[in-house]
């Protein structure tokens, strides 16, 4: 695509400085009329809602007519401004001199499209990229002196520009960046004079925060406008000055999918008695949910640069050439151009880092450990996450800090599941047979403390720009239940914000993030998540009907509830409370037990706790495994007596003696 692209733009190209050759042959130093321009955006991008650093398209102007400027002569100079209707967030290199002297460029000539010819040699495509360094550090404004010189083709005289002390002159010069404009100073005016001759002067890596400015109505119609000015010594009219710079569209839609991922999810419910993630006996993480980011258009994940034989995954911008004028790179990074001076150690155009996305996890109680997949993930209708067959992202240290290398490593995963293609939500055997190996990183290194937020981040290495990608990442999750203890603790939601990375307040303000800036990352996103359900914890109860219960007219009902959760098969001990409500006359206030102990029987006389009373009654219990028993007799049970077995109602909070995670049905003895 990129190849494709590159080719269509040397064509254009060709053909202007075909027609510059041709028309300046035999034109000589006469007079082409006025001289005019005309503002055009190509290829208006599509700009991510969500970006803070977007890179709107090239604007190219094209000037045509003039006077021929004397030989040996100043050519004569002007203020270019581009204007826009947000903040201009391009990145400033220079901390001396010109104040916000960026990485926005100006090109005169398309300089570096070597594969087209030139009506001088060594001049216009075919010119090295010379950068006009005194505009940019330490003169301010004037930009540099360049002088009118001639050349005679087949019989014609061409003007083209040289430095004033002789040799190349600059065609590369550097924009300042104010709020919302991005100012070209002293930038050479060379009339093209000869009729049907052009000069292009194209203005690249500008870049604008379209966070604030929100989108509406229907995809496509959500435009960011750009005013283009040429002003100065030299003031020169511009045609059509305001263009279309870029649609905006939101960049992702961000769900929570259920394990296998086979629809939504609003969160899932582990009991707090466990288990809280098991496989074939063994102390696994247990699926929990897949987070999906899906582009809403081809190019809202990018690359750090194109991917080359020198860069092959995207990722790493050292020896990157990424310098040929009007070259659709669809990467975070613009137009790259080492050679063009800073301060702050950045190189012009290139991006710290590709597209990332970011998983901020909230409310984890305390002792639960979350896991994520290291890489994107796809799934199985066994409700199994397993390695993608390419790698399109990768869970990357940090959100916004890049190695030496502009790039952050992948995190080394601490558990390495080879239960992938037989792990499922509801349990079965460890399988090694799979092909797809997981590994998964524990991002609250060992267990949640309380009060805190966790994030996972990924960076996107891997890309198709003519298609709307998914990346999946699974979640798993692990504690060791402790009811006794009441850990972990119930009732806190768990939920997490997806979104674009880095984004306020990491690492910079709101407000600070939203301008131009020469210590802030490139690219940045605004926050515009909201948080989704992820898991609870949930007590374990046990809902116990006690159906018929009487103390009247001479009887008397006992009543017993009895802790099974201490047993032969290893069921982890629990205690808690019980609360009996009385449903029935007269009418009789809930009767609140203290904890019953694991192994222990709780036994209560319906007199004692509900006197006078005749109906049916409730006990919940805040423990797993409940039983209850009922006697009803006359006093002293000398002429009719009978008992039954409490019913154990399923209220969504049993699992069955040794289950997995999760409310399925009671115990099966169900009474």
């Amino acid at each position: 695509m990129v190849e494709f692209r590159r080719w269509i733009t040397a064509l254009a190209v060709l053909a202007l400085f075909a027609g510059l050759a041709s028309a300046q042959v035999g034109g000589g130093g006469t007079t082409g009329g006025p001289l005019t321009c005309t503002a055009t955006v190509a290829v208006p991008p599509l700009l991510r809602a969500e970006g803070m650093t977007e890179l709107i398209g090239d604007i190219v102007i094209t000037c045509s007519g003039g006077t021929a400027t004397p030989v040996g002569t100043a050519i004569p100079t002007a203020n270019i401004t581009v204007s826009l209707g947000t903040n201009v967030t391009s990145r400033i290199l220079s901390s001396t001199g010109s104040t916000g002297a960026s990485e926005a460029l100006l090109l005169i000539d398309e300089p570096g499209v070597t594969s087209l010819p030139a009506p001088v040699a060594g001049q216009g495509p075919q010119a090295p990229q010379t950068v006009c360094s005194s505009s940019s550090i330490g003169a301010g404004a004037g930009g540099c002196v360049e002088n009118a010189a001639n050349a005679t083709v087949n019989g014609g005289t061409i003007q083209y520009p040289v430095a004033a002390a002789g040799g190349q002159a600059a065609n590369v010069f550097q924009g300042l960046v104010s709020a919302n404009q991005v100012t070209f100073q002293g930038i050479p005016i060379l009339a093209p004079v000869s009729s049907g001759v052009t000069r292009v002067f194209r203005i690249t890596n500008v870049r604008a925060n379209v966070s604030g400015l929100g989108v509406s109505g229907l995809p496509g119609t959500s435009q960011l406008l750009a005013s283009v000015s040429i002003s100065g010594s030299t003031s020169v009219p511009v045609n059509n000055p305001v263009q279309v710079a870029g649609f905006i569209e939101s960049g992702i839609t961000a769900t929570v999918r259920n394990a296998d991922s086979s629809g939504s999810q609003s969160g899932f419910t582990f009991n707090q008695c466990g288990p809280g993630g098991s496989q074939g006996g063994n102390s696994y993480p247990a699926p929990t949910a897949i987070l999906r980011y899906a582009e809403n258009f081809g190019t809202a994940f990018k690359t750090r640069v194109a991917p080359t034989s020198v860069a092959g995954s995207g990722q790493l911008g050292q020896g990157v050439v990424q310098n040929i004028p009007g070259t659709i790179y669809n990467s975070e990074s613009g137009f790259i151009l080492p050679s063009v001076p800073t301060s702050y150690g950045f190189t012009a155009g290139l991006a710290d880092y590709g597209t990332r996305l970011k998983a901020v996890f909230n409310n984890i109680p305390a002792g639960v450990r979350v896991y994520v997949s290291v890489t994107n993930v796809v799934n199985e209708t066994s409700g199994n996450a397993t390695i993608a067959n390419t790698t399109f992202a990768q869970l990357i240290n940090g959100e916004a800090s890049p190695d030496a290398n502009g790039y952050a490593p992948v995190l080394s995963p601490t558990v390495l599941s080879t239960c992938t293609s037989s792990y499922s939500t509801n349990g079965g055997t460890c399988s090694t047979s799979s092909t797809g190996i997981m590994g998964l990183y524990d991002i609250t290194n060992g267990g949640a403390v309380a009060s805190t937020s966790y994030t996972a981040v990924w960076e996107v290495i891997n890309t198709n720009p003519s298609q709307n990608e998914t990346l999946n990442f699974a979640v798993f999750t692990l504690f060791t239940p402790n009811a006794a203890s009441n850990l972990p603790a119930p009732g806190l939601n768990t939920t997490v914000n997806m979104n674009y990375a880095p984004a306020p307040p990491v690492p910079f303000s709101v407000s600070g993030g939203s301008t131009a800036s020469g210590t802030y990352t490139v690219p940045r996103f605004a926050d515009v998540s909201t948080a989704k359900a992820l898991f609870t914890i949930q007590i374990c109860q046990t809902l116990l009907l006690f159906p018929f219960v009487t103390n009247t007219t001479g009887f008397d009902t006992g009543i017993a509830i009895a802790n099974t959760s201490a047993d032969p098969v290893g069921t982890g001990a629990q205690a808690g409370t019980c609360a009996l409500s009385w449903y029935g006359t007269p009418t009789t206030p809930n009767t609140n037990v203290s904890s019953i102990a694991s192994g222990a029987v709780y036994t209560t006389l319906a007199s004692t706790s509900a006197p006078g009373f005749t109906g049916y009654m409730f006990a919940l219990c805040n423990f797993q495994y409940a039983h209850g028993f009922a006697f009803i007799s006359d006093i002293g049970a000398r002429n009719l007596a009978m008992g039954y077995l409490a019913l154990v109602i399923n209220n969504g909070n049993q699992v069955t003696r040794g289950g997995s995670p999760g409310p399925p049905p009671g115990e099966s003895a169900a009474h």
